[in-house]
């Protein structure tokens, strides 16, 4: 009992289900359109959420496949289920292609297009686990595009467009958060006592510029969001929308937290993966959730 209680432990952490809470960015286009009562086009975004998550675990499936030899000199990594020698590589073999086939057959139910943009995100993550992550910088936007591409694909489920400040915020935000991670990586790999990030193209003389890239793009898209409160549109949204003000600094403060610790090397997991354990991330993270709320609904004096 206990053998196969461990097998399906090991099974979870190969597909990487915690890593599927990165797929609920395909609601953020309804929230942002403040569709909140359209039960159809709930419907449809949740099994648009497990098409994608079903899609992404074959390809997680896929690296670490392709990096085992790589991981198992990482000193985070090594515990990989495959790596760590838990799972059969025969056995993530076979579940690729079932993974992969849930996904499409799903995905078709969904809509022609969300499929395409879905099949894009698959062809451009086997790319980067295979090919991409080894070019510095490329690396990183490639990052930021796939989570972009979440919220474009949530758009089109319910067929409404994107907005450019969505998109941009979106974009550079994430963009902060891939290059946090890789920062994460180089710091990690320096205190083991290794210059070369093994597998993707950086060395620890890179640590200065990545982090760089990350703070400048984090406080890029906290600018973009400041000038979104000036928009026209936000108005027929919004019916205090200078609460959305507010959120300006939380969403700075949130930003320069994370890199604060990623500095002192105490962020060694992936970025969003700390937030969701992290107390003041999450208290961040509600308030500025919470200055949304408020600019929605207004509040009387």
């Amino acid at each position: 009992m206990l053998l196969k209680m461990k097998a399906v432990s090991s099974i979870l952490r190969l597909i990487r289900v915690r890593q599927w809470s990165k797929n609920m960015l395909l609601f953020t286009s309804l929230f942002a359109a403040h569709q909140f009562g359209d039960i159809s086009a709930l419907k449809k975004l949740l099994v648009a959420f497990f098409a994608f998550s079903f899609c992404a675990s074959s390809v997680y499936i896929i690296n670490d496949l392709v990096d085992v030899r790589v991981d198992r000199n990482h000193p985070i990594k090594k515990f990989r289920p495959i790596a760590a020698g838990e799972v059969n590589p025969k056995v993530g073999v076979a579940l690729v292609p079932l993974f992969l086939t849930t996904s499409m057959l799903l995905g078709f139910w969904v809509g022609i297009e969300f499929l395409s943009i879905m099949f894009f995100y698959f062809v451009v993550t086997c790319g980067y686990s295979i090919w991409l992550k080894r070019f510095p910088l490329i690396d990183c936007f490639t990052l930021a595009l796939l989570y972009t591409l979440r919220v474009i694909a949530g758009a089109v489920v319910i067929k409404i467009s994107p907005s450019f400040w969505l998109l941009t915020f979106s974009f550079f935000i994430f963009l902060s958060l891939a290059n946090l991670k890789r920062f994460s990586e180089l710091q990690l790999q320096s205190t083991a006592g290794k210059l070369e990030l093994e597998g993707r193209g950086y060395s620890s003389s890179d640590a200065t510029l990545v982090r760089t890239i990350g703070i400048c793009s984090g406080f890029t898209s906290s600018l973009v969001l400041a000038l979104y409160v000036q928009g026209e549109k936000v108005t027929n949204l919004y019916s205090q929308p200078e609460f959305i003000w507010v959120a300006v600094p939380l969403l700075l403060f949130w930003i320069s937290w994370l890199w604060a610790k990623a500095e002192k090397g105490q962020l060694q997991i992936d970025p969003l993966d700390y937030a969701l354990q992290d107390k003041v991330s999450f208290f961040a993270g509600f308030l500025i959730v919470f200055c949304f709320f408020l600019a929605t609904n207004g509040v009387k004096f």
